[in-house]
């Protein structure tokens, strides 16, 4: 098991701790103060039984999202590190550091690599002090979820610009989608100190553990709706939309802060 899995095992396990109510107020107001986390669309930090509970959040106010069937929403609250039109089959972690579609999807999404070339993507960063939550930025049909495990470096700035290939080597896990007979994946990439991803539809979906095996789950009829929570990340982390040739118009976003519910595109 790589360090990086190790040091999130433990932070995982002092995170989910239910401290005693004085200590954990102290605990999670530290947290509030330290980030500056803006708390004005949830409950109060004392509500929260542990420093999982305030990662994970739900929103205590409904977030008004765009309706319109031809957008595609923001699935997080995140910053765009990096956007735009994939040159065949190669997309950026960052200016200047590309990788391929084929070795961040693997070989188990063959079939549908000519379908991507030359399509769009979009990364969305998600910092510890962001809403950790991810939802559907459309209506649509999930046919597979690929659990790849892997490391847990951090997708922070820093490591983006410094560590080669972080999106293929770290785990993350991938949906295959269709909307109006159009393809595009998501990819929720672990992270140092994600001790844990969440899919609220798929429970049998366990991140940083010690399975090393490629998972596989394939559904017949699993619809999502516009807007609903697929999970969330156990910490901050980093989302990779990728769509299929001229399936999109993506908005140009980079360097931007997009909130969940916001238009990052239109279908074509």
């Amino acid at each position: 098991m790589h360090i990086t899995n190790i040091i999130s095992q433990y932070f995982g396990k002092f995170a989910k701790t239910k401290f005693p109510s004085f200590i954990q107020k102290i605990i999670n107001n530290g947290y509030v103060k330290f980030l500056g986390l803006n708390m004005s669309e949830f409950r109060n930090p004392k509500f929260y039984k542990s420093l999982n509970d305030l990662f994970t959040r739900e929103l205590a106010i409904a977030r008004e999202i765009n309706k319109d069937e031809n957008v595609f929403i923001s699935p997080t609250d995140s910053f765009i590190t990096q956007c735009g039109t994939l040159e065949k089959d190669l997309l950026l972690q960052i200016k200047g550091m590309e990788y391929s579609v084929e070795d961040m999807l693997t070989y188990h999404c063959a079939e549908n690599f000519k379908k991507l070339n030359n399509g769009s993507y979009m990364n969305f960063y998600l910092s510890p002090k962001d809403y950790h939550r991810y939802h559907a930025p459309i209506d649509f049909e999930i046919k597979r979820l690929i659990h790849i495990p892997g490391k847990l470096y951090p997708v922070n700035l820093k490591y983006l610009n410094k560590q080669i290939d972080l999106f293929v080597e770290n785990e993350r896990v991938i949906l295959e989608c269709i909307n109006d007979n159009k393809l595009f994946y998501m990819v929720f990439v672990g992270a140092l100190n994600v001790g844990q991803m969440v899919f609220t539809f798929e429970p049998k979906v366990e991140t940083n553990t010690d399975i090393r095996d490629i998972q596989i789950y394939e559904y017949e009829e699993k619809s999502v709706k516009k807007g609903d929570c697929l999970g969330y990340f156990k910490m901050g982390s980093t989302v990779v939309m990728v769509w299929e040739e001229n399936s999109v118009e993506i908005n140009n976003l980079l360097n931007q802060s997009v909130k969940f519910g916001e238009k990052i595109a239109s279908k074509k």
